[in-house]
């Protein structure tokens, strides 16, 4: 399956236009029929490209056929700037796979290998994208946060010292780097806690113009926490990334950042909301509805005060 075929792009284009206008690419997780249509919904009402992001799990749990199904489906065109994109594949096979199936674009994940084997995989999985024009990301250091089985590990930040050779020697696309951002909905003891933005603006110096990538970047809005627990939950003390540290991030060659945690805070804050509004509702459509509508809802905002994508579909 060629991802063209699918109305897909890949990431180049839109990188290279987020870097020249100073903003960043919203990669949102998906593992369902929703959360993809709830995506696809805020991406053409704010007229902003997006990176539909997929996880080995999450690919998994949907099984290939019905992705790529639900993508089809979709009705996806190439001038929405829309591309599906492996998260965290952590191997060549896994990468191959993705390829084959459709994806425009995929993350080989070989940051807890040595600094040469990390650059040995990254570089065979650039070279195979590359022959069917599929964009290509790596991780250089190491984020802390357990997110699923191939996202978990303590922080280790990226040393801006390798990433010339690291990028020159793998011919990849684009680059993600670790200043302090974690997976999960736990990222900060307290508010006070900053990015280090020391280690970007060396990195942003060493590569100018080269795509960066955070991951583990949500902002876990608290108005999402405090509807779970008001409807039955018991989420404390997350916290997230804080937007005005993420708008800096995107001044600074950051042109994707990836959001799953808000996401999925989204989806259970509309179902609980929901069925206590209704606790004689047992229509899965109708509370399944109300997640979408709190997914929409929470990656416009994203989009529009933490991105600055509105309105970048050319």
């Amino acid at each position: 399956m060629k991802y063209t075929d699918l109305g897909l792009v890949n990431t180049q284009q839109m990188f290279k236009n987020a870097i020249d206008g100073n903003y960043a690419i919203p990669a949102f997780n998906i593992y369902n029929m929703e959360t993809l249509l709830a995506v696809l919904d805020a991406a053409r009402i704010a007229h902003s490209p997006v990176i539909l992001a997929v996880s080995e799990s999450a690919l998994k749990y949907m099984g290939p056929d019905m992705l790529i199904g639900m993508i089809r489906g979709a009705n996806i065109q190439p001038h929405e700037q829309i591309a599906l994109h492996l998260d965290h594949g952590g191997s060549i096979d896994a990468c191959k796979h993705a390829i084959e199936l459709g994806f425009s674009s995929v993350m080989i994940d070989a940051s807890k290998m040595s600094f040469d084997e990390n650059i040995k995989t990254s570089k065979s999985v650039a070279k195979i994208a590359h022959d069917h024009n599929v964009s290509v990301e790596a991780e250089l250091g190491t984020l802390g946060g357990i997110e699923d089985e191939n996202t978990f590990g303590t922080i280790g930040y990226t040393n801006p010292t390798d990433v010339e050779t690291f990028v020159a020697q793998t011919n990849i696309d684009s680059l993600a780097i670790a200043i302090g951002t974690s997976h999960g909905a736990y990222k900060r003891k307290n508010t006070n806690e900053e990015l280090r933005f020391d280690i970007l603006a060396q990195i942003a110096t060493n590569l100018p113009e080269f795509p960066l990538v955070l991951h583990g970047a949500s902002n876990i809005p608290q108005k999402l926490i405090h509807t779970i627990n008001e409807f039955g939950g018991k989420i404390s003390g997350a916290l997230g990334i804080d937007e005005i540290q993420l708008r800096r991030a995107t001044k600074m060659n950051i042109c994707k950042i990836n959001v799953d945690s808000d996401l999925r805070l989204a989806f259970t804050a509309g179902v609980r909301k929901s069925l206590s509004a209704h606790p004689d509702n047992f229509n899965p459509r109708e509370y399944l509805s109300d997640a979408r509508t709190t997914i929409t809802q929470t990656c416009l905002d994203t989009i529009r005060h933490i991105m600055g994508s509105e309105n970048k579909v050319n």
